[in-house]
């Protein structure tokens, strides 16, 4: 069985306290949250916690660590604080750097989250520099720390032309959890970022109603592993403005995919 977590992605336009509260309402078992460094204080940690307390929910992810030339190793450390405070399992991490500084941040991340034990999960994506699986593997086997993770994610799996035996070749080890959802087929040009960028936040489906292999995707990952429910859609934004209501109908989905499969 697997734990089912509501991305903070379904809810952008939503606090960390109305994601909790949203998913627990819609009966998820986990929630991910996201993390500005430059905006996140003292009190947003405070009523996260207080709202996790109330609801009985675990954070699977905190997110985003954005590995760029115009951000630091302070910025990035923060998200992995606030993670550790609200007792995460997971921070997410991209990058748009160059492969050395890349590597150089990512071991530093998970040197300082030792504490916590909080996996440093690297997401590969066409929209980032680290644009593959054999990319993102290369760079952890040469950070080499036993808190280093990859995150695979069916859409930019589909996007950076991974394919499902790649998947199923990951060792386990390297992934303590997962995003789901699915996509159309078109694909967006590459080298069309704005394209890239839609396709990721506006246009992803819910499981069985886009192109995607998902059964064979999830099959390849490791049994019961978690999964975040990364259904950033327009679509579903516009047809349920309340968050609960949203996040239930994404989760309603998920489960009766799951129940066809099954």
């Amino acid at each position: 069985m697997h734990k089912l977590s509501l991305a903070s992605g379904v809810l952008p336009e939503f606090g960390a306290v109305d994601v909790i509260e949203a998913g627990a309402a819609a009966g998820f078992d986990a929630v991910g949250l996201w993390v500005d460094p430059l905006e996140w204080t003292a009190q947003h940690t405070r009523d996260a916690r207080a709202a996790l307390q109330r609801t009985g929910l675990p954070v699977l992810d905190v997110e985003v660590v954005w590995i760029r030339p115009d951000t630091t190793l302070d910025d990035h450390r923060k998200v992995l604080e606030v993670g550790a405070q609200l007792g995460a399992a997971n921070v997410l991490c991209v990058s748009s750097h160059e492969e050395g500084e890349t590597i150089e941040r990512l071991s530093a991340l998970c040197r300082h989250a030792e504490g916590s034990g909080m996996r440093v999960a690297l997401e590969f994506g066409i929209f980032t520099e680290v644009k593959t699986l054999s990319q993102a593997l290369g760079i952890l086997d040469r950070v080499g720390h036993p808190l280093r993770a990859v995150l695979v994610d069916p859409i930019h799996v589909d996007r950076s032309g991974t394919t499902v035996g790649q998947i199923a070749a990951i060792d386990p080890a390297l992934l303590p959890y997962a995003q789901f959802c699915d996509a159309r087929a078109e694909r967006p040009d590459p080298a069309n970022f704005d394209a890239v960028i839609t396709d990721a936040i506006d246009l992803r489906e819910q499981p069985g109603e886009g192109a995607l292999p998902l059964a064979a995707m999830l099959q390849a990952l490791p049994q019961g592993i978690p999964l975040s429910l990364e259904l950033r859609s327009a679509a579903l934004r516009e047809a349920f403005s309340h968050p609960a209501l949203r996040a239930k109908a994404v989760l309603d989905g998920m489960r009766e995919w799951m129940g066809v499969l099954a």
